[in-house]
């Protein structure tokens, strides 16, 4: 290897011992105090905070691509809770009856999302605290070791948020949730609470037999909840920070004849 080859990867080792003294501590940091924000905006505390816990009421309305007037419910969410909902509804093969059923306050119905979104938090901020900013990182590795973990629990966070787990009909119809509606619904009607985005959406689902052949048709009722989009700001923007750390680290090992671990500035005789 000729003197420039030399001179160049001595100039290479330098930059990257400036971006693990300087610039991942400093980009640990801001991701943290975004994770923090992120915690401000959650309906029930975290982190030990002693947040209040948030009690909001919604008039959920049919879907612009629903039936007009198919599904009309008022809900009370408390936390991560649905506390309280009166639900109206209208069975697509029976348009003329309208169902009316409620969650009620000793029967409430828990918005498994929010916890897990929570929970995920929280996870990334106890990691980030024992492996972020306050370590001396000496290799690119370590680093990449540290945000492909981060990575993982703010996307599993996020993506708690924006894609609901789909649940059968049996499931729906067997759950805790359905059997403590009062007064019950028939057996051919099946509802469903969950968070898409920035939205909550009520489903319901009318179940027909075809030729032996369980069918269902479903309507939705939703509702913007205001603390959902500045969560997901903040769940965006610290991935967008940890992406950016880590594209910026990966590049140096795309120059050729230099491995960033391997070579320290002192040892660079290759």
């Amino acid at each position: 290897m000729g003197d420039a080859d030399r001179g160049e990867l001595t100039v290479l080792q330098q930059e990257l011992d400036w971006v693990l003294s300087e610039e991942v501590p400093r980009v640990f940091i801001q991701v943290m105090q975004v994770l923090k924000e992120c915690c401000t905006h959650f309906p029930v505390p975290l982190c030990g905070s002693d947040t209040p816990i948030k009690q909001e009421k919604f008039i959920m309305s049919t879907a612009a691509h629903s039936t007009q007037d198919q599904v009309k419910c008022v809900v009370t969410v408390t936390g991560d809770t649905i506390s309280q909902a009166d639900i109206n509804m209208k069975a697509a093969k029976h348009q003329n009856q309208v169902h009316r059923t409620s969650v009620t306050p000793d029967a409430p119905w828990r918005i498994q999302q929010i916890q897990d979104a929570g929970n995920f938090l929280q996870l990334a901020i106890k990691f980030l605290q024992g492996n972020g900013a306050s370590n001396s990182f000496r290799t690119s590795s370590e680093v990449l070791n540290v945000l492909g973990q981060l990575i993982k629990l703010l996307q599993k966070g996020r993506s708690s948020l924006l894609i609901p787990r789909k649940k059968t009909i049996d499931e729906l119809m067997s759950s805790r949730n359905m059997k403590s509606l009062t007064p019950p619904l028939p057996g051919d009607i099946a509802v469903s609470f969950y968070l898409q985005a920035h939205k909550l959406v009520l489903a319901v689902y009318h179940l027909s037999n075809s030729a032996g052949t369980m069918k269902f048709e479903s309507v939705q009722a939703e509702c913007a909840v205001p603390w959902l989009s500045p969560v997901l700001v903040c769940f965006t923007t610290a991935l967008h920070l940890a992406h950016q750390l880590r594209d910026k680290i990966s590049v140096f090992s795309q120059f050729k004849d230099f491995t960033p671990d391997s070579c320290s500035v002192s040892t660079i005789s290759c």
